[in-house]
């Protein structure tokens, strides 16, 4: 059957053009995955830049949750969505108060104990928690797949810490127990936002998760003074490694499936561990890497699972 020539000259030239779109579309979300990976693998070694100053681990995690918070309340501010209903917010807050006061503080415990590498290998037990949580919760079945990176999990985790961490000193059972509370607190995120996000924005809930989150934090604070390159480190966490790091991650995701943004951010650790190798030459030992490399293929199992 032969084409009208109007059809047949939209058709086929319309069509490479729909082509290029999408690829640079999935391009761009590429792009937009390995910003937020980055950003959020920087997070350990600018932590340890300003522990090193003389910073108490909560402190830091007070300004990030903080500074965070705030560009999240201008985004919302910006976009009309600051407005929610009173018995959600209290209950943005109540996460907050938990869900982020204690990920961001453990997470800081754990970088001074332990050292920013094991600091972040340990956080990525997460998706294990998750995995739990989707079953207890949402009633998602436990497939041989997620069973089998489950136990590697475990097992690169029990070599991590028996490793006695990337910092070069003594094992911390203090810097390891914070940086698997870390793991946990992180994972409470996932049903949080599975139950929300349709509701709300991004900028909505973490202007009320983080602003309660650096309240909660503030009665354990000794607050210092900082000198500039301090000041420059925490609002770099604040701005970059979290407003930043989460508005390019939903860029992402608005333009990958995500399975692929999943698998993309996942060299969050790995970026992170080789920055602080690179910055404050912290290493583990053979055992240590051996767990740090189980971790991570745990995390890549589950995270390809289509399912």
């Amino acid at each position: 059957m032969m084409v009208p020539p109007e059809v047949s000259g939209v058709f086929f030239s319309g069509e490479p053009m729909l082509l290029r779109g999408a690829a640079f579309r999935s391009l761009s979300g590429y792009g937009y995955a390995l910003l937020a990976a980055g950003l959020w693998g920087l997070l350990g070694p600018v932590s340890r830049l300003c522990l090193s100053g003389g910073t108490d681990p909560l402190e830091v995690a007070f300004w990030r949750a903080c500074i965070g918070g705030l560009c999240f309340v201008a985004h919302a501010l910006f976009r009309r969505e600051l407005f929610v209903r009173p018995a959600h917010g209290l209950a943005f807050c109540l996460f907050g108060v938990c869900g982020v006061s204690l990920f961001f503080g453990a997470y800081q415990v754990a970088v001074r104990e332990s050292g920013a590498a094991l600091a972040v290998v340990l956080l990525y037990t997460a998706p294990v928690w998750v995995a739990l949580f989707s079953r207890a919760l949402f009633g998602e079945r436990l497939t041989r797949r997620k069973l089998a990176a489950l136990a590697v999990a475990l097992g690169g985790t029990v070599l991590v810490c028996l490793s006695g961490g990337s910092a070069g000193s003594a094992p911390s059972w203090l810097g390891i127990g914070c940086g698997l509370a870390a793991g946990f607190f992180y994972a409470t995120h996932y049903p949080f936002y599975t139950w929300w996000q349709k509701r709300y924005s991004t900028a909505t809930l973490y202007t009320f998760m983080l602003l309660a989150g650096a309240l909660a934090l503030a009665p354990f604070v000794t607050f210092t003074p900082h000198n500039a390159l301090t000041w420059a480190g925490l609002g770099f966490l604040g701005v970059f490694c979290t407003y930043g790091a989460y508005l390019a991650y939903g860029a992402g995701l608005r333009r990958l499936s995500p399975v692929r943004a999943a698998v993309v951010s996942n060299l969050e650790p790995v970026i992170g561990t080789l920055l602080a190798w690179a910055w404050w030459h912290e290493k583990f030992s053979p055992c240590g890497w051996l767990g740090g490399v189980l971790v991570l293929a745990a995390v890549f199992i589950l995270t390809t699972d289509r399912r």
